[in-house]
């Protein structure tokens, strides 16, 4: 038991990766941001809209309670059925301003090379602190 114990522990810690790793990680979040924002606005650009997800709700029928089946003590019970909210997501084209989404694009490009300055330099911090 304690042997399972032990690598399931070992596994779990594993999956976490090293501490440069982790360290590069945190170190290059708001670059791989603004790279998933500008790669979503050039997607945008290319179809001439958005797309957006929207989530809806409808309203469905659900067994409650299951059937009961009879007992020397008590007579069966039929399954009872209610109503419940149930919620998914639907993708639908949203109009956008082509030129202010060209200026986003500008924009973001402007920060990614900010950003891609001072990672460079956090990622050569991470290494030293945390050489393999």
């Amino acid at each position: 038991m304690r042997t399972l114990i032990l690598i399931s522990v070992l596994a779990v810690m594993a999956g976490c990766g090293t501490p440069q790793e982790r360290c590069i990680a945190g170190a290059t979040r708001d670059l791989r941001i603004v790279d998933r924002l500008i790669g979503e606005t050039n997607r945008n650009l290319e179809r001439g809209y958005a797309l957006e997800e929207v989530v809806r709700t409808r309203t469905r029928w659900v067994m409650c309670r299951p059937p009961k089946a009879a007992t020397k003590d008590e007579k069966a019970k039929p399954a009872r059925m209610c109503l419940r909210d149930s919620h998914y997501t639907v993708t639908r084209p949203k109009a956008i301003n082509l030129a202010e989404e060209r200026e986003k694009l500008a924009e973001l490009q402007k920060k990614r090379t900010t950003l891609l300055r001072s990672a460079a330099k956090e990622v050569a911090d991470c290494k030293i602190a945390h050489p393999e």
